[in-house]
């Protein structure tokens, strides 16, 4: 891969990791839409560390009480703010990571990587993020979160293996819906990709353990590093702005993406 081509990934996957218009679905089209070689597992593996690194540092006073809590939580014990944050987190999980596994063990996700699939869920799910947004009430801050609504978005979240859906645009997607502030769902949204991504990122570090050489790391290195910082700054502006603005420009964006795809795909 070229130096271009790593950085334009990774700038991808850092800006669309956390804005609700799907990292999956924009990194699977750029080698549709562009003819570029795809990325490979390696520099996945690269810009989901990259992103992980972003969302931590981001959120790292929550992070650190997650996991100042872990200890407790493994004992029994849910007393604590972290102890709570932190079962909370794993119980949103679990749905995801037995839906990839099934995903996986069967070969759908493979099927499912088509531009007719990812036109269709950009608009979709563009259009339910617009109804959740515009009809969900704002009575609920982060510290409201209970195990059913973590269930709730956990669900959700597993709903977004399905290219174009947008992990983070269907977990913000579900606490606008239950009823949580723009900022907060948002919030909450990111704390849950934190062991998501780390989950993810995992099995596809396992299936490439053992092929990376020195050239596959330099460039893995690169992919990191320019995820980080992409980001970083995407959470930053968003996290700022949704303060008082909604997310109907990234419903504009999707409805309009998807609109082009389809066209795309179907002529």
């Amino acid at each position: 891969m070229s130096l271009l081509h790593i950085i334009l990934v990774a700038v991808i996957q850092g800006i669309t990791e956390f804005l609700p218009i799907s990292s999956s679905g924009h990194l699977i089209l750029l080698p549709n839409l562009t003819g570029l070689q795809d990325q490979g597992q390696a520099i996945d593996v690269a810009v989901h560390v990259g992103t992980l690194g972003a969302v931590v540092l981001f959120f790292w006073s929550d992070v650190r009480a997650a996991v100042v809590g872990l200890p407790r939580l493994l004992t029994g014990r849910i007393d604590t703010p972290g102890a709570r944050l932190a079962f909370l987190l794993i119980i949103a999980t679990i749905p995801v990571i037995l839906a990839g596994l099934l995903l996986k063990i069967t070969g759908l996700d493979d099927a499912m990587r088509s531009i007719a699939v990812i036109g269709w869920t950009m608009l979709g799910f563009g259009l339910v993020l617009w109804w959740a947004d515009k009809t969900g009430k704002t009575t609920k801050s982060d510290s409201d979160w209970t195990l059913r609504d973590a269930v709730i978005m956990g669900l959700w979240q597993a709903v977004a293996l399905i290219p174009g859906t947008s992990r983070s645009g269907i977990t913000i997607t579900s606490a606008r819906y239950l009823g949580y502030n723009r900022h907060d769902a948002a919030k909450l949204a990111m704390l849950m990709s934190i062991p998501t991504i780390l989950a993810s990122g995992t099995l596809l570090g396992i299936e490439v353990v053992g092929q990376a050489d020195m050239a596959t790391a330099r460039d893995g290195v690169i992919a990191a590093v320019f995820s980080f910082i992409a980001a970083l700054v995407a959470l930053g502006l968003m996290m700022r702005l949704l303060r008082t603005v909604s997310f109907l420009p990234y419903v504009v964006y999707r409805v309009a993406l998807g609109l082009v795809l389809l066209l795309i795909a179907y002529t």
